[in-house]
């Protein structure tokens, strides 16, 4: 395939999103400080590199931070409402390969992730195992020239950890989304915020006074319910880990099942990661005008089948929000069609939380060209971890203590008792 091969929305708006990249440039300095080091050494030279990710500004620093390394980037989405179409023209008119445009269907998903493969990549670069899966169903003559794999989220990573419990995954990923500079800071404070800013970009509710009910409290579920508490929002946590569960109580919010707070909630948010956790019989329990929104991966977290069958009838009603009108009178609110709010009805993540994400998936990268990776699904080495948080400490103009030798010598022997 060609160097200039692309499908995009609409290559006349490559303008807007190059204006996009650039102010990620200017708010990703960690990424910019690896560009640089790529520039030099060109670690990832005769190389391609095949993602599947979110195409958004940050993705387009990531990808240029790789080409920067030697390496050749082809890029589909991750999402079929997530592509900032601006963004995918952008990366197209400077010449790589780009398969993403909003408004993908579920077939022409999965034909952009195709033309991915058709480059046969060497390393892949997934968000949701989508990439590896179609790797080792439809097209697993390419597994043996893969160096290896990163993978970004939490749902593609029990996905990895699924075929590597069944033998299935046949080489090795780098779990990119337990990294500390990761999941501590981009699910954390980047869904947190930005699964707020999707919903007020829909909705334009006033969020203080309001119960917000967060499904799941992992470390994505941990941040919206801190942000949401943070816009004066009434936080109702739902779980089915009882360390979890325990943990949300002890930071101060409400927990209790679903189906119970299905009849207090007004703004619903998934983030588990695990598919049906609103059903039909918790939305026939709902307040009329409740609002639900999802940020987990999939478009499965909100059964959406069983709404459609109560309702009488749908319509859009801003961009991004549906109104359902049951067959008792009562409306209820879909935002971004169950998709990720966060992406499909906002910007996604901040670029300065992203810049630690996609650093560990630059190092990462470079770190499977450069060591033979065994099958099965690996933890990012935690000298790359620290160097991120290095790096970032260092752009903020943030300096820490060092260990004397004497506090060394201490903490790596056992003789000193109390005195």
């Amino acid at each position: 395939m060609s160097k200039n091969d692309y499908k995009v929305k609409d290559i006349n708006l490559a303008e807007s999103g190059k204006n996009k990249i650039e102010w990620a440039e200017d708010h990703m300095p960690v990424l910019m400080e690896i560009k640089k080091e790529f520039e030099k050494r060109k670690p990832l030279k005769n190389l391609t590199v095949g993602f599947s990710l979110h195409v958004t500004k940050e993705t387009a620093v990531l990808v240029k931070t790789l080409i920067a390394g030697g390496a050749k980037v082809v890029i589909a989405g991750c999402n079929p409402l997530s592509t900032h179409d601006d963004v995918a023209a952008a990366l197209a008119s400077e010449g790589v390969n780009v398969y993403a445009w909003r408004g993908l269907s579920t077939k022409e998903y999965y034909e952009c992730i195709n033309d991915v493969l058709d480059h046969n990549p060497d390393i892949t670069v997934d968000d949701g195992c989508d990439l590896v899966t179609v790797i080792h169903k439809e097209r697993p003559e390419l597994i043996k020239n893969i160096k290896g794999g990163c993978e970004e989220t939490t749902t593609g990573i029990v996905r990895l950890q699924a075929m590597e419990k069944d033998n299935a995954l046949k080489y090795g990923i780098l779990d990119i989304n337990d990294a500390m500079t990761k999941h501590f800071f981009d699910n954390r404070y980047g869904t947190g915020q930005s699964s707020l800013d999707g919903v007020l970009r829909a909705t334009s509710v006033l969020i203080a006074g309001k119960n917000v009910v967060v499904a799941g409290y992992g470390w994505c579920g941990r941040g919206v319910a801190m942000r949401a508490n943070g816009l004066g929002a009434n936080v109702i946590v739902t779980e089915v880990d009882p360390v979890k569960a325990l943990e949300a109580a002890m930071d101060g919010y409400r927990v209790m099942k679903m189906d119970d707070a299905a009849h207090f909630g007004d703004i619903f948010i998934t983030t588990t990661g695990d598919l049906n956790v609103i059903r039909g019989e918790h939305m026939k329990g709902m307040k009329s005008g409740a609002i639900l929104a999802n940020a987990g991966h999939f478009n499965n977290e909100i059964k959406i089948p069983d709404l459609e069958k109560m309702s009488v009838s749908r319509k859009t009603i801003r961009d991004n929000t549906e109104k359902f009108v049951l067959k008792d009178g009562r409306k209820i609110y879909l935002l971004a069609e169950g998709r990720l709010v966060n992406l499909a009805a906002a910007e996604g993540h901040p670029s300065e939380v992203m810049d630690m994400s996609f650093a560990n998936q630059a190092l990462g990268v470079q770190y499977i060209a450069e060591h033979k990776m065994e099958k099965g699904v690996h933890k990012i080495p935690e000298e790359i971890d620290k160097r991120v948080a290095a790096l970032k400490l260092k752009t903020m103009n943030i300096e820490i203590d060092k260990l004397t030798e004497e506090q060394i010598k201490y903490l790596n022997s056992w003789e000193e008792g109390t005195a």
